[in-house]
């Protein structure tokens, strides 16, 4: 993977393309009569966020597995409620809205015609080729997601912060450091702890039972980090209540593995790409092509202006 040095911005994409098909009217489709409110939607919102952030470099980051089998072995009712068809082999099938999935492979040729950097790594979710980015970059770093997952990889020191979407794709809240401690008590590096011990329906982890989140951060406060609230746990002297003792002490098998599963990797192989932002479109035809026939009109033509600007 080429050296990333400059200012990087990473596109938790699917989060966004979501975002954007709830945030822009159905009503908005292409000549033919297919929907392409998530396509517009997005292409609207990286216009938006190269105008006001001005990155050096961009990566959209895709889920090429969104439920890998390796986090399934270790939590089995990991996004088990989303799975809306088991697959013999590959990737089981994600529950998506029917007038959303036609608009992906859309949203990726346009992405490829424009020469954005788009990748995803088999047996791997977005936010593990967001962690590895990360983890490479050597120069502040942007990440565009509305999955608080990630919030575990905000660094001050590193300059990575978290950009997450609070209404549709209009306003961003610029996550930090102090952002994290003010709202959650805790920093980058002690939120995924926090989520392990909270637990997250939306993502099928059931947390220790009792253990809310400003429990959760009480107690990493008090005792730092997950081996040492379990060491807690054996130590008759800690300041732990019974019901907490009892209850963390109960779920030491799920406080075994599940932090595996909420950490984000940060070492997996990426391709060879160039996340250079393009100033120019990589296939100038395709991008005129894809305008037209999914009438991507405005949307497509500002981005193109805003990414020669």
């Amino acid at each position: 993977m080429r050296d990333v040095t400059g200012r990087l911005m990473l596109l938790d994409t699917a989060s966004l393309y979501f975002r954007a098909y709830f945030g822009v009217p159905e009503s908005v489709k292409a000549p033919d009569g297919t929907p392409v409110n998530a396509v517009r939607g997005l292409l609207e919102f990286i216009d938006r966020l190269v105008r006001d952030h001005r990155p050096d470099e961009l990566v959209a980051c895709m889920d090429a597995d969104w439920r890998p089998q390796w986090r399934v072995d270790l939590i089995p009712t990991y996004k088990a409620h989303r799975v809306a068809e088991e697959q013999p082999s590959g990737p089981d099938t994600e529950e998506v809205p029917d007038t959303l999935s036609p608009q992906v492979p859309i949203i990726e040729s346009v992405l490829d015609a424009l020469g954005i950097a788009r990748v995803g790594v088999p047996e791997y979710e977005a936010d593990d080729v967001i962690g590895t980015f990360t983890a490479l970059a050597k120069g502040p770093v942007d990440i565009v997601t509305g999955d608080r997952d990630l919030y575990q990889l905000v660094d001050d020191a590193r300059g990575v912060r978290v950009l997450y979407p609070l209404k549709g794709v209009g306003s961003l809240q610029l996550t930090d450091e102090s952002t994290l401690r003010e709202k959650y008590g805790v920093d980058g590096s002690g939120y995924a702890a926090l989520a392990t011990l909270r637990g997250d329906p939306s993502d099928g982890l059931p947390g220790v039972p009792g253990i809310g989140e400003k429990t959760a951060a009480k107690l990493l406060a008090e005792f730092g980090d997950l081996p040492g609230i379990i060491a807690a746990v054996d130590d008759p002297k800690a300041k732990l209540t019974p019901s907490q003792r009892t209850r963390l002490d109960a779920s030491r098998p799920y406080l075994a593995v599940a932090p595996k599963v909420v950490k984000v990797a940060d070492d997996i192989p990426l391709p060879d790409v160039d996340p250079a932002l393009p100033h120019t479109p990589r296939d100038p035809a395709a991008v005129a092509e894809l305008g037209t026939r999914w009438g991507l009109g405005g949307s497509l033509h500002r981005l193109v202006t805003t990414l020669g600007a």
